[in-house]
C-alpha cells in the first residue's frame, strides 16, 4: 500500500472545510488534501489520481445522496465518505447502501475523524458505533433504484437532478451549454432507464436522493 495519499475534502462550508483538511493534513502521514466546495469543482480534482473523498451531502450541484452516487458509478475504485450533519440512522444505512466506505456525522471530535479517515485508508469501514440495524425493505428498494442509477451516464446523471430542481429544459441546456434538442433525448433515455413515462413520475422517483438539510430541520 502506498505510503502516500491524495484526499479531496468535498464541503461548501469553509471553515469546517479549512479544520478538517488542515487536521488530516497534520495528523495522516503522507496525506496530500484537495478541497472542493461544490460539485463541479469535485469533478475537476477527480481527474488527478484520488485516494479517498469526504463528502458532504449537501454541497452546490448535488441534491442529498446524488453527489455519493455519482462517485460511485463514475469512479468506483474511490471510496467515499459522507461527513454530514444529518445523523439520523435511516440516512446512514441509505448512505452506506448507496456505495459509502463510511458516515462520519459533523459532531464527532476531530480524534474520531482521522480514526475513520485511517481505518478507511487502510480498506475499512467506519459508521457511528452506537448505530442501530437498518430497514431491510429500505435497503431493497434503495439496491434496485441505485442500480438503475448506475445506467445514466454522467450527462444524462447531471440532466436528472436538474429536472429535479425543476429546471426546464431550455434552463438545462443553457447550463449544459449544449441544444435543447439534446437534453430532450436525454430526458428521453433517462425516462425509459428509470422505467417511468414521464418527467413528472421521474422527478418524483428522483426523490429518494433528497434529505432533509440539517438547518432546514433545526427551523422546524
Amino acid at each position: 500500500m502506498s505510503n502516500t495519499y491524495t484526499i479531496i475534502v468535498a464541503d461548501d462550508h469553509p471553515l469546517f472545510r479549512a479544520a478538517l483538511t488542515q487536521a488530516i493534513g497534520t495528523q495522516v502521514d503522507g496525506a496530500d488534501v484537495l478541497e472542493a466546495e461544490h460539485l463541479q469543482h469535485l469533478e475537476h480534482q477527480m481527474r488527478s489520481e484520488v485516494d479517498l473523498v469526504l463528502l458532504d451531502l449537501h454541497m452546490p450541484g448535488a441534491n442529498g445522496f446524488s453527489g455519493l452516487i455519482y462517485l460511485r458509478t463514475h469512479f468506483p475504485s474511490v471510496p467515499v465518505v459522507v461527513v454530514s450533519g444529518n445523523e439520523q440512522p435511516s440516512v446512514i444505512h441509505r448512505a452506506m447502501h448507496f456505495g459509502a466506505a463510511g458516515f462520519i456525522p459533523k459532531s464527532s471530535s476531530m480524534t474520531d475523524i482521522i480514526d475513520a479517515v485511517k481505518t478507511i485508508l487502510n480498506g475499512g469501514q467506519w459508521v457511528p458505533p452506537d448505530l442501530p440495524a437498518a430497514d431491510q425493505a429500505m435497503d431493497a428498494q434503495d439496491s434496485k433504484f441505485a442500480d438503475q442509477l448506475a445506467s445514466l451516464t454522467p450527462q444524462q446523471f447531471k440532466v436528472m437532478v436538474m429536472l429535479t430542481e425543476g429546471l426546464l429544459n431550455k434552463q438545462i441546456a443553457y447550463e449544459l451549454s449544449v441544444s435543447e434538442a439534446t437534453i430532450k433525448a436525454h430526458v428521453t433515455a433517462i425516462l425509459r432507464k428509470l422505467g417511468v413515462y414521464s418527467r413528472t413520475q421521474a422527478v418524483i422517483m428522483a426523490g429518494r436522493l433528497r434529505i432533509e438539510h440539517p438547518q432546514d430541520e433545526a427551523i422546524k
